[in-house]
């Protein structure tokens, strides 16, 4: 028997940044394409490449490269050079984000940046689109110990929020997002301008509880989130 369903307090939104948020898709392109051109004399796939975003940047860089410890951080300092003299220049606010953030921040829910990115560079962009008045509180991969899809950067968001999993929303771009927000018990929400992971692959345990089309709809999409009642 079907049970019936009730609306879900939502009080906190949790945000990822590359690829949610912010348009970084090309800078990262371009730093890996620049890394492999360095290393490898050759320009890597692009498909290839997005299948990657999401992951920590290490554990992409052994997967690519291979090497000791000391010859990834290596290589790592390669890609953050071009990220370094090039990364302003090549990132944006998707269309829409701005106006998206503001709304839910004036509607009065808690939100929280969680992202994978280094502290620098997430402030860096933070600062230049002067986005960082909508968010209570920034996570990123200086702030924790383990990285999505391990829950811990949400959970981490979550403690500084003093709210709840059940009280939660988290919207991303990529099958690490999807999988943080599923093994922290938060609703997931995959963003419909995703790159990294179009709604069509987004089957089985990628599929998210609910996909945003466009960034106007976030609060009428939160005033549907239904749960189960027991």
């Amino acid at each position: 028997m079907k049970q019936p369903q009730r609306e879900r307090k939502i009080d906190t939104v949790l945000f990822d940044f590359d690829g949610t948020v912010m348009d970084t898709n090309e800078i990262i392109l371009r730093s890996w394409e620049y890394t492999f051109e360095r290393l490898r004399g050759e320009k890597p796939d692009r498909k290839m490449l997005l299948a990657t975003f999401g992951e920590p940047l290490k554990m992409t860089m052994r997967d690519f490269f291979g090497g000791d410890e000391a010859e990834v951080e290596r290589n790592i300092e390669i890609y953050r050079s071009y990220q370094r003299d090039h990364y302003l220049d090549h990132i944006s606010l998707f269309p829409g984000i701005y106006e998206m953030l503001a709304a839910v921040k004036s509607a009065g829910f808690r939100t929280a940046l969680v992202t994978s990115r280094l502290r620098p560079t997430t402030y860096d962009g933070v600062k230049k689109f002067d986005i960082g008045r909508f968010f209570d509180h920034i996570i990123t991969a200086d702030d924790v110990t383990r990285h999505k899809p391990d829950p811990q950067p949400a959970r981490k968001a979550l403690e500084c929020l003093n709210s709840s999993a059940e009280a939660a929303v988290m919207l991303g771009d990529t099958k690490q997002d999807v999988l943080c927000a599923k093994n922290a018990g938060i609703i997931s929400i995959l963003v419909g301008w995703s790159m990294a992971l179009p709604g069509e692959k987004a089957t089985g345990i990628l599929k998210p509880d609910y996909i945003l089309d466009r960034p106007e709809n976030l609060l009428s999409l939160i005033g549907s989130v239904k749960e189960t009642e027991d």
